[in-house]
């Protein structure tokens, strides 16, 4: 029997960490959101510092920072840039994924795994509603709330849209598109379950 591997997009506010984790509570499935992959990384050799930087950065980065055993590689200038880094992001999931059940949150996960049995799926919600998690949560006022989201959602389609050459967020890439507002952060974990069982994508 195959993995389980379930990989989850998220529209920023939308709780779709929140549900990730849910789920893999759920059925006693790792998730690996930033903090866990850093730490894969800095498994496999990397510097964990860099992939704690998150998704959506592009940047460049010294080879002797990028290599947590000071090994040099990838480019005789001495820099790392967004290429490279997305290359070995890839290799670090890719290992991830090999080793056993996970679900992985962002990073372009489900087009890192295209050739494998996944589960891809995006997890939005209306604006408003991302608005008032954010306002509640965060502490942010309204507005700011709203200049947060919007930036953070522009950053990501544009991280997603780059190297995958799709459309972040669009239905026809996933398998679900749920709307977290609906049943709410438990309600929407078991839907997905669901779903995922019957799609025959969730072997647990």
């Amino acid at each position: 029997m195959s993995n389980t591997i379930i990989n989850i997009g998220r529209s920023f506010g939308s709780g779709g960490g929140f549900v990730a984790k849910n789920i893999g509570a759920k059925l006693g499935i790792p998730v690996y959101d930033n903090e866990l992959i850093s730490k894969a990384a800095e498994e496999s050799g990397y510097s964990r510092s860099l992939f704690e930087k998150g998704e959506e950065k592009h940047s460049l980065f010294s080879v002797s920072s990028f290599f947590a055993s000071g090994r040099m590689s990838y480019n005789d200038s001495g820099y790392v840039n967004d290429n490279m880094m997305f290359k070995i992001q890839s290799e670090v999931i890719r290992n991830i994924a090999e080793k056993g059940n996970a679900i992985i949150v962002g990073r372009c996960s489900d087009y890192i795994l295209r050739d494998l049995e996944c589960l891809d799926v995006f997890v939005c919600a209306p604006m408003e509603f991302r608005i008032q998690r954010l306002v509640q949560n965060e502490g942010l006022d309204p507005d700011d709330a709203e200049a947060l989201m919007r930036r953070k959602d522009r950053t990501r389609e544009t991280y997603y849209n780059y190297y995958t050459f799709g459309a972040w967020g669009v239905a026809s890439n996933y398998d679900l598109c749920v709307d977290s507002s609906i049943l709410g952060i438990d309600g929407t974990a078991d839907f997905i379950i669901d779903f995922g069982r019957k799609a025959g994508l969730i072997h647990k």
